[in-house]
């Protein structure tokens, strides 16, 4: 089929589509769209973003009954083939004559790319090992010096995820400092989110920020632009003295600072009445997973804050008053709160 007339197939349901590699559209076009017009003909709209509970059961599942189906005796196995090199053949085979594709993403209204990433990530073992321990470190400093930025070799020799080595690898690559900021640190920080923020819009044609005219005052952008999607680990290497994740935390607490105009949202009775407001806000919502609650809407339950804020209150209070929380689904942790936390906090306001 013409590579053209696929581009416009696949452009009602993938907008950025023209900006992927010819090879990856064909790959697409062959894997993707007769689901996508399957979906759009149910009136389900192909989704992106975190994954939802309800998606990663259904993965689950797509992979339970491709194992019973085929023999194979394990999701690693299945998902990590080259880790057996003695059974790759025939995996390779059992994938091909089952459709190992089409099984995979049956009932997912996503690209199938990210639903096999999705699965990847779900069921790789090496991605559940917990903190490293001090010889992990010096070897992932040894790996390193070896094998530069290979990340995938690096993970198959320590038995982590690609993903895992190379974000450890960004706290530990030099002395990170972790005290409180320093001016400097911030001003660093604060201008290499402006530099990316600056590329980006004038990548997407957005060009506010390319006329030198223009005055700061006379800039605006959507507030999202600030917070959301943004390389945080190139940031870093900006900063220099930070890892990434330093860098987020503290961007968001400059960001709440800006946005409250310095006011102390969680404090005091402020404080206990954003949490009532949170609480309550969350179990009116009725959602089952984390991942689908809009913390953007939320935002305004505490006041005119990034989601991380909200994201990072919600955090705090399940730890702090939800007994056993690492083992209650969302929806129960939020009732929780809702039944036992809320009187009290309304008691106390």
């Amino acid at each position: 089929v013409d590579l053209d007339v696929l581009k416009q197939e696949l452009e009602e349901f993938i907008p950025h589509v023209r900006n992927i590699s010819d090879s990856s559209i064909r790959k697409m076009a062959g894997r993707d769209l007769v689901r996508f017009k399957q979906f759009k003909n149910q009136g389900i709209a192909v989704k992106f973003g975190r994954f939802s509970q309800k998606e990663n059961n259904q993965i689950r599942k797509n992979i339970e009954e491709f194992l019973l189906v085929t023999g194979i005796d394990s999701a690693e196995k299945l998902l990590f083939t080259s880790r057996y090199p003695e059974d790759k053949e025939t995996i390779n085979r059992l994938k091909a004559e089952h459709n190992f594709c089409e099984k995979l993403s049956e009932g997912i209204p996503r690209p199938w790319r990210l639903i096999y990433y999705r699965a990847r990530k779900i069921f790789d073992p090496n991605n559940y090992k917990g903190r490293y321990s001090k010889e992990e470190k010096e070897k992932l400093k040894k790996y390193h010096a070896l094998h530069g930025n290979d990340w995938k070799k690096i993970s198959e020799l320590m038995s982590r995820s690609n993903l895992s080595v190379a974000m450890k690898y960004s706290e530990i690559k030099s002395d990170v400092n972790y005290g409180p900021w320093t001016k400097e640190e911030t001003q660093k920080l604060m201008h290499a989110v402006e530099e990316v923020i600056r590329k980006r819009m004038e990548k997407e044609g957005a060009n506010p920020l390319s006329s030198l005219e223009k005055s700061r005052s006379e800039i605006s952008i959507d507030r999202e632009t600030l917070y959301q999607k943004l390389p945080w680990t190139e940031i870093e290497a900006k900063v220099g003295t930070r890892y990434w994740r330093q860098c987020k935390q503290k961007w968001t607490a400059i960001l709440t600072n800006k946005m409250t105009r310095g006011q102390q949202l969680y404090r005091g009775t402020k404080g206990l009445q954003a949490k009532v407001n949170l609480i309550k806000r969350l179990y009116e919502m009725k959602v089952e997973d984390a991942n689908e609650v809009n913390w953007e809407e939320l935002s305004s339950a505490i006041g005119d804050v990034p989601r991380a804020y909200v994201q990072a209150k919600f955090y705090k209070l399940k730890v702090s008053c939800v007994p056993l929380w690492q083992k209650k689904t969302f929806s129960e942790i939020v009732d929780y709160l809702f039944e036992e936390k809320l009187p009290e906090l309304e008691e106390q306001l």
